[in-house]
């Protein structure tokens, strides 16, 4: 009887003092969880955002499923901030594999932006000049006209305007021509207007400021980006180049519509030939990084006054107006170094579309409230044209709510 008792007395206090030490150990733990963790954005303390927030994602959702995209992810970034970032769908039609936040995509002509931001850096860094001439970085550039080819700049090639028809030997790149090679060639097209007139939307030539850019610095355009953007930035899913979103197991895969609805198609080689035009990868959370610098939160590695002459207006794009029908009216659109630019009142938003191997793209930023957001597909749904839109249509009503 002695030794029962005994041992129920001892099970009981055995009991007791476990709970004890666990409600204690839980107790620490979520204190020091709690310590740790960092507090929400300003922007997400504010009901209207995170209101606007909630509604979005839905939005996205719902399109998602209307378009039947197969993958897609978005970021928002406020301030400094990410606010908001998820991935949508899966990397694969046919799998259960999910696109997540650090599933890179192609993304296409959003590339632009990086190429011009580079520029502008290494501008800031006294290594090249926004009126460096061409012929300078690439003897073989030739236009039909011997003046005009001796005036064209970095500037030029960035803005589109170096009297080149439209998508001048775009093909030649699709075809994997060296870019040397093609610049040599364009002396055999008509101008179609001079140096800095006349807006015509550019892959090969503008890619030449990659060329400029690598006899600079005397390293490859990737390895340049890497060093100036991507690492310092904490872009680590970020490259230019084929192997690298080939060997990373984390990637979205390009689809194609058939009858059969999306099908998965394969990563080609194209555009990395000329990267700065078409040859970035990326994650969402890349993208997220790279909103913070582009809203310049990140002086470290560009400075204010050098976003403000990338995001400079140029040459007004009249013939390109049908790209924005989903926007509310806007009354002029231009084209910076990398970036357009579309200006309504007192609103201006700067943006870019990509599309590259059946992925598509699309970044806006508005600079003057701080806000900006970028969305990755991996096929060419209805959907890439009117998400941004979309987005700065709830966001302007909950600006205007605040007043």
């Amino acid at each position: 009887m002695y030794f029962r008792y005994s041992t129920l007395h001892f099970c009981v206090l055995f009991f007791i003092a476990l709970v004890a030490v666990c409600t204690s150990a839980c107790t620490n733990a979520t204190s020091s969880t709690t310590a740790q963790a960092p507090p929400p954005p300003a922007a997400l303390r504010d009901p209207n955002i995170r209101a606007l927030i909630d509604d979005y994602d839905r939005f996205f959702a719902d399109s998602m499923q209307l378009t039947q995209t197969p993958g897609a992810a978005v970021v928002i970034v406020k301030d400094s901030s990410i606010i908001f970032q998820r991935g949508y769908g899966v990397k694969r039609a046919g799998s259960a594999d999910s696109v997540d936040a650090n599933t890179v995509f192609r993304i296409g002509s959003l590339s632009k932006g990086f190429a011009g931001v580079l520029t502008g850096i290494l501008v800031q860094e006294g290594k090249l000049r926004w009126d460096d001439r061409v012929v300078r970085y690439v003897p073989e550039f030739a236009l039909s006209s011997p003046g005009q080819t001796r005036d064209i700049s970095l500037a030029h090639l960035l803005s589109h305007t170096t009297g080149l028809p439209y998508h001048a030997y775009t093909n030649m790149i699709e075809a994997g021509y060296d870019l040397r090679d093609i610049a040599a060639m364009f002396g055999r097209l008509p101008l179609h207007g001079k140096a800095g007139e006349i807006y015509s939307y550019q892959n090969a030539a503008f890619s030449l400021a990659g060329e400029a850019i690598r006899v600079a610095t005397g390293k490859t355009y990737p390895q340049t980006l890497t060093e100036k953007i991507f690492r310092p930035a904490g872009m680590t899913n970020a490259s230019a180049d084929w192997i690298s979103i080939r060997r990373n197991q984390n990637k979205a895969m390009p689809h194609n519509f058939t009858y059969a609805g999306w099908i998965p198609d394969t990563i080609t080689t194209r555009f990395y030939n000329a990267a700065p035009a078409g040859g970035v990868n990326a994650s969402i959370n890349d993208m997220g990084q790279w909103l913070r610098v582009l809203l310049g939160h990140r002086t470290d590695i560009v400075s204010e006054s050098t976003l403000n002459e990338v995001f400079r207006p140029v040459v007004r794009t009249y013939k390109e107006r049908r790209y924005f029908r989903a926007w509310p009216a806007p009354k002029e659109a231009y084209y910076a170094h990398g970036w357009r630019v579309l200006v309504s009142g007192s609103d201006t938003i700067v943006c870019h579309g990509g599309a590259v191997n059946g992925f598509r793209g699309e970044i806006a930023i508005d600079r003057k409230n701080g806000i900006a957001i970028c969305a990755l597909f991996n096929a060419a749904t209805d959907m890439p044209g009117l998400c941004i839109p979309a987005f700065f249509e709830r966001y302007r009503k909950v600006m205007a709510a605040q007043k």
